[in-house]
């Protein structure tokens, strides 16, 4: 959702500005490491330029800056695409109450299985 968010603006963007002035935000090790690969992957692919590149970079520098850090002790195996499943460990080592995420594999899973909900950036904003 953060590179729609900061590339592309809309919903996702308004989620992300809410959840600055309303919210903890959590990050894990390997969400760093994501947030530091995915953006020079998206240009090296073609899908942004170099201008977005350094926008995205300095946008999703802001919001790590907000962020705090858990260490996720429990490994989890719910997600059928296993690259989301580091999402629902960094949400329950921090205790979260909400994934923010419009990933279709991570909201296909049944909310009851944790104690944080998982909801589009549409229904965040709502």
């Amino acid at each position: 959702m953060l590179v729609s968010a900061f590339v592309f603006g809309g919903i996702p963007e308004r989620a992300v500005k809410k959840a600055f002035k309303e919210a903890d935000i959590f990050v894990s090790p390997v969400l760093l490491e994501e947030y530091r690969n995915v953006p020079l992957e998206l240009e090296a692919e073609g899908k942004i330029d170099h201008i977005q590149l350094k926008a995205l970079i300095s946008s999703i520098a802001a919001f790590v800056s907000k962020a705090k850090i858990v260490q996720p002790k429990k490994k989890m195996q719910i997600c059928r695409d296993v690259e989301d499943n580091m999402l629902l460990e960094c949400c329950h080592a921090a205790g979260a109450g909400i994934l923010i995420t419009g990933d279709r594999d991570l909201l296909e899973i049944d909310n009851l299985l944790f104690n944080f909900k998982i909801l589009t950036p549409r229904e965040f904003i709502e």
